[in-house]
């Protein structure tokens, strides 16, 4: 498998990919890269829509040029835990980071989201979140009032009376309520139009089955957050590793 880079005719080739409607795995196959490679390359350029060679090619070009080799003020990078690939984090965490940005958070909120996320802890400080992602306290402050904003962090004290940020298991449930809430409102008024604009109408028509649309999928989410909540607190299941593993010693005995 190449190393290195992806080169221009490489972005070529995966824009004539998208453009003949080729699933990433088929386009990372023809360029022998990993898929991965492939769904970042597309989704951090425009998406598979708005994905543009040139244009991904010249915006990969700026952010190499703007990286820099050692760590802003002075900072030393913190050796990744658990023997992590820092390349691979960074590139994740990159990743992550953009898809969450489509989603519609802004890239800082995004970022600050994926810190959160991906965090061992479960929850850092302002000064840590300051540290990692080498901005500004306020720009902080600015981001986890948003996200608080929309149900995405909570916030907590430790044992020293320092207010941590959150973003745990319950967060999760809490934020598919507050989108529940947030479409029944959507319901109240598309139906309150209804009565401006006159039962019959086209305009009330179309205001009702808006109505009738949000309401089922509102009741559908509750229901299957509250069917799905307990998913959040379950321990890990084997992996498919060791399943198998147990397979073959099964089958193993029965040979004998």
């Amino acid at each position: 498998m190449p190393g290195g880079r992806l080169t221009q005719q490489d972005r070529q080739q995966i824009a004539l990919g998208l453009a003949d409607d080729l699933p990433y795995a088929e386009i990372a196959r023809r360029l022998d890269r990993p898929t991965s490679t492939i769904t970042r390359e597309v989704t951090r350029n425009g998406g598979p829509a708005g994905y543009r060679a040139d244009l991904a090619h010249r915006a990969t070009e700026r952010r190499a040029h703007r990286r820099k080799p050692v760590s802003p003020q002075g900072v030393e990078e913190v050796p990744q835990p658990h023997g992590r690939d820092a390349e691979a984090v960074r590139e994740y965490e990159e990743l992550f980071t953009t898809v969450m940005m489509q989603s519609g958070l802004s890239k800082m909120g995004a970022r600050v989201m994926v810190c959160l996320l991906t965090t061992d802890a479960g929850s850092l400080t302002a000064s840590e979140l300051v540290q990692r992602l080498q901005v500004s306290p306020a720009t902080i402050s600015k981001s986890i009032a948003f996200l608080e904003s929309q149900s995405l962090v909570r916030r907590e004290r430790d044992e020293r009376r320092r207010e941590r940020y959150a973003v745990d298991n319950d967060v999760w449930y809490q934020s598919m309520a507050a989108s529940v809430r947030s479409i029944t409102q959507q319901v109240e008024i598309a139906r309150q139009g209804v009565g401006v604009l006159g039962p019959g109408t086209p305009a009330a028509v179309r205001l009702e089955n808006v109505a009738r649309f949000l309401d089922f999928v509102g009741e559908s989410l509750a229901r299957a957050a509250e069917q799905a909540r307990e998913i959040l607190y379950a321990k890990p299941e084997a992996t498919s590793d060791s399943s198998a593993s147990s397979t073959a010693t099964s089958t193993g005995s029965t040979s004998t």
